[in-house]
């Protein structure tokens, strides 16, 4: 159990976010990759204590080790890929930090980008989020979300460019000034079952504004396709659907019940506190506590995580995603997050009704390094990436890489 933390009246050492880092010098040539079906080695999972969050466990699920998988390369020589989508005919999208659009499409990395774009790629700033429109066949939209320069300052922004051919263009910007810094950006995109495009932002290092609601920093937001608010969301006339977040990095919906699901970040020294990562059960309008709160509170003002690091372990969670369809039958409805400074990807079992972990692990520890992006494909496999060329890793010669989890001795 930890302790209520001031808003007012604090010295501030700020250091640098443990999950992310300073983005690498663009190279002058563009990286190229190849996809390979080249197996990986096996997991070696090892079982944690339950959620502190939550009772001792009421069943005891299959462990990772029973269930025969293999990691496959998908594509290598990318620069920081931080987010991926996937499109019906087969292709995936991927965006890499210093502002590129890149496509894999038979297996192939193209070596030109579809899009390059002006941002900031400074610290842990940048081209992050990216989701495909619903309707993306007809229509060919891509929705970013990426750092830029404002004058002195940093800002983010949400914007939609038209593929046409080869090229992904005609930027309309949705939502502009979103408060940006070097660190803190959030950045997350995703299409949720309801049509709606929601967004993760961050702190952007200002600790009042995650409890403002006339700020967009520090929040969940929740937009129409065009870039109007929603009639229903929480607070009328505003983006925000939650609320008191530190740097939110991670989107899913539950298979089954539709729940919104999100990966925290917690403090990596402000008010000397570190570690507390989250996996928060998202709510509309809820209030999940920074920096009056962090971690497990027990405060009826705030709604706590479901699951998290404790006080002295830190994973800095990023991608998260649930497995659904027969390719991974035996792990159908679990849920999978990437950490970063955790170097694993955290495998975690909850109870049918979504909102108590039973069951957590870690899977490929240190294997594959700095895990960002985690996403169910359409092929029902779960696809991840690494973020070795961050500044914060240690990149091998085949960096950063797009891998696959599938079935398989």
């Amino acid at each position: 159990m930890r302790k209520a933390l001031p808003l007012i009246g604090l010295a501030l050492l700020w250091m640098s976010a443990c999950g992310q880092g300073s983005a690498a010098p663009a190279p002058n040539a563009l990286p190229t990759g190849i996809a390979s079906p080249k197996p990986l080695p096996s997991p070696t999972a090892t079982p944690l204590r339950p959620s502190p969050a939550s009772s001792t466990p009421s069943a005891s699920p299959s462990l990772s080790a029973d269930i025969p998988l293999r990691v496959e390369v998908v594509a290598t020589g990318l620069e920081v890929p931080w987010a991926i989508a996937f499109a019906p005919d087969g292709r995936i999208f991927v965006t890499e930090r210093p502002g590129r659009i890149r496509v894999i499409e038979n297996g192939q990395l193209r070596p030109k980008p579809v899009a390059v774009l002006p941002v900031a790629a400074t610290g842990e700033g940048g081209l992050l989020g990216l989701a495909l429109d619903p309707d993306f066949p007809r229509n060919g939209y891509l929705y970013v979300m990426y750092t830029y320069r404002a004058g002195n300052a940093l800002r983010n922004r949400i914007s939609r460019l038209t593929l046409r051919g080869e090229v992904a263009g005609e930027e309309r910007i949705l939502l502009d000034g979103i408060p940006g810094a070097r660190i803190h950006n959030g950045g997350r995109l995703a299409f949720g079952p309801d049509g709606k495009l929601y967004a993760t932002t961050g702190d952007a290092t200002q600790l009042d504004l995650p409890q403002r609601l006339d700020s967009l920093a520090g929040k969940i937001l929740r937009l129409n396709p065009d870039g109007s608010v929603p009639a229903d969301n929480p607070f009328p006339g505003s983006y925000v659907y939650s609320l008191g977040h530190r740097n939110p990095q991670g989107l899913a919906w539950h298979p089954e019940t539709g729940q919104l699901y999100s990966t925290e970040h917690g403090p990596s020294g402000e008010m000397g506190l570190c570690c507390r990562d989250e996996l928060n059960l998202i709510r509309p309008g809820a209030n999940y506590g920074w920096p009056i709160v962090t971690g497990i509170a027990g405060d009826p003002r705030f709604t706590d995580p479901i699951l998290y690091s404790g006080e002295d372990t830190t994973w800095a969670p990023a991608g998260v995603d649930f497995v659904t369809g027969d390719q991974l039958a035996l792990w159908k409805g679990r849920l999978f997050f990437g950490t970063l400074r955790g170097r694993h990807l955290r495998h975690v079992i909850l109870e049918p009704d979504g909102t108590t972990v039973i069951f957590h692990e870690a899977l490929f520890q240190g294997d594959f390094g700095r895990i960002r992006e985690v996403k169910r494909g359409p092929d029902g496999r779960l696809y991840f990436t690494t973020s070795n060329r961050d500044g914060r890793g240690s990149p091998g010669p085949e960096d950063d890489r797009i891998l696959r989890l599938v079935p398989g001795p």
